[in-house]
């Protein structure tokens, strides 16, 4: 939709131009996680910013308010707020100048991108830069809100998914570059819109090279500095699906599997999904008449359930009423295979097959099955499908984030403000004045009340003024500053 960006808010904003006190001429603010909903993580990496800017600062703003003409986007703004606030406004003489500006005059400070930042650390700073457009600073919360709370929620668990599976690997001695594709995007189709597809999947991207989310990676290019050409930003493999293996009908299921490993795909990955009708069946009869054709083919199999309780289907079920249902998958495809043993002690299958699960995968259920397969003696080489039952499973309370004015300028006199409701719990409780983050012992701290020359020493540093970037990060600047 392409609509009047200053229309791209609560209805609450429109108004608060003409409530600040008379005379005010300039409002600070700044973005923060406030706390966190998620067990075990207390920092959010903070992500998407520099798509803010590009997408919405320049160009949303260009193309649909400063490139237009202003009576159109004057009269356009004017019928929206007539018709729905009754009486309008009192003035719009400050959009008209805006228009006339011909730019965003606000600064906007922020941590590197990828950084991990603490709960109530503010991430990112906005103040204006001219006095009369004092009303801009937080006029534009809502849609930054809006946009930047699910790559920075999706980059955090997707890091936690990393620092998880990084920890199995060790314990159990499997190659760590094989942790970059263990964590493998399914999102796409379950996220809430096509953009939060986008921004979920570069902040999966920032951990993972694994992703079926085709428009992250060119997102990546276009808003990050990526090239595809000249370094890894996500790849897949072959993959079937359900429709692909019905139609080779029930009966006819062995032959699909051999005619998709011997004619379709004769070399590389190739992942099956696998539970169509019965999976044990194809554990343990299908894959067996299949053995020697699978092992001397050039590239991997890999093993796809769909359904069920994953970590009984992966691990074994104990209770299980069959022999194939309390080993699991991994096991039968041991038995089938074989493998190595790991210099850590424990089972890793033979390279020529593998298995994926990629149904209700959440970071409890990813630990769960490596825990289990830990306990059985095999390494960690499961390849988790992490979905929207991990991605969308979300809301901007995750971690609190939040934007708020803690320093205001009225008739030439600086006044420190903050808000700490006595109703709440101290959640709610904001910095006060002017703000600096400075890293110590690898971890960034705040320091608010402070001058203009110490937040300036800050390490929020100017990314956008006056209409203009004025830094940038490339995706390997993003993911080196994660790893950290």
């Amino acid at each position: 939709m392409k609509t009047n960006p200053f229309l791209l808010t609560d209805y609450y904003k429109v108004g608060h131009v003409f409530q600040y006190p008379d005379k005010t001429e300039l409002v600070y603010s700044n973005l923060t996680p406030r706390n966190s909903r998620l067990k075990d993580i207390d920092e959010m990496v903070f992500f998407g910013m520099q798509y803010f800017t590009k997408e919405y600062l320049l160009k949303y703003f260009n193309e649909n308010f400063f490139d237009q003409p202003k009576e159109k986007v004057i009269t356009d703004y004017k019928r929206r707020i007539s018709t729905s606030l009754g009486a309008g406004l009192p003035s719009y003489e400050h959009l008209e100048k805006l228009h006339d500006l011909g730019y965003l005059p606000i600064e906007i400070k922020a941590l590197p991108e990828g950084s991990k930042v603490p709960m109530r650390v503010p991430c990112v700073t906005i103040v204006n830069t001219i006095p009369e457009f004092y009303w801009l600073t937080n006029f534009l919360e809502t849609l930054l809100s809006a946009i930047i709370w699910q790559p920075c929620t999706s980059a955090t668990i997707a890091h936690a998914y990393k620092i998880l599976l990084n920890k199995y690997a060790i314990e159990t001695g499997m190659p760590m570059e094989f942790v970059q594709w263990q964590g493998h995007d399914f999102s796409f189709r379950g996220m809430s819109s096509l953009e939060t597809a986008i921004l979920s999947g570069m902040g999966h991207l920032l951990s993972f090279t694994g992703t079926d989310t085709i428009p992250a990676i060119d997102a990546l290019e276009q808003y990050y500095n990526a090239n595809a050409d000249k370094e890894l930003i996500g790849g897949s493999v072959a993959a079937t699906e359900h429709s692909v293996m019905c139609s080779g009908s029930k009966d006819g299921e062995l032959e699909t599997f051999k005619r998709l490993i011997t004619e379709v795909y004769p070399s590389g990955i190739v992942s099956i999904v696998s539970d169509t009708w019965d999976l044990w069946k194809v554990c343990t009869e299908y894959l067996t008449a299949l053995k020697e054709t699978v092992l001397q083919r050039e590239g991997k199999v890999v093993i796809r359930p769909d359904s069920g309780d994953p970590i009984k289907i992966i691990c074994g079920d104990a209770d299980g009423k069959t022999e194939a249902e309390r080993k699991g998958v991994v096991e039968l495809l041991w038995d089938v295979f074989g493998g190595t043993i790991t210099e850590k002690g424990f089972k890793l299958l033979n390279p020529h097959i593998g298995a994926i699960y990629g149904d209700s995968i959440n970071l409890e259920r990813a630990q769960a099955i490596c825990d289990g397969l830990k306990a059985k003696g095999f390494a960690s080489q499961l390849v988790f499908g992490i979905g929207s039952y991990t991605y969308q499973y979300n809301t901007r309370d995750t971690f609190g984030t939040a934007m708020k004015a803690t320093y205001v300028v009225i008739d030439g006199e600086g006044r420190e403000i903050f808000k700490n409701p006595i109703t709440d719990d101290g959640t709610k409780r904001s910095a006060t004045g002017l703000l600096s983050v400075k890293k110590e012992n690898n971890k960034f701290v705040l320091y608010d009340k402070v001058s203009w020359e110490q937040e300036a020493q800050s390490e929020l540093k100017t990314v956008f003024k006056d209409g203009k970037i004025t830094k940038e990060f490339t995706l390997a600047e993003i993911r080196a500053t994660l790893a950290e």
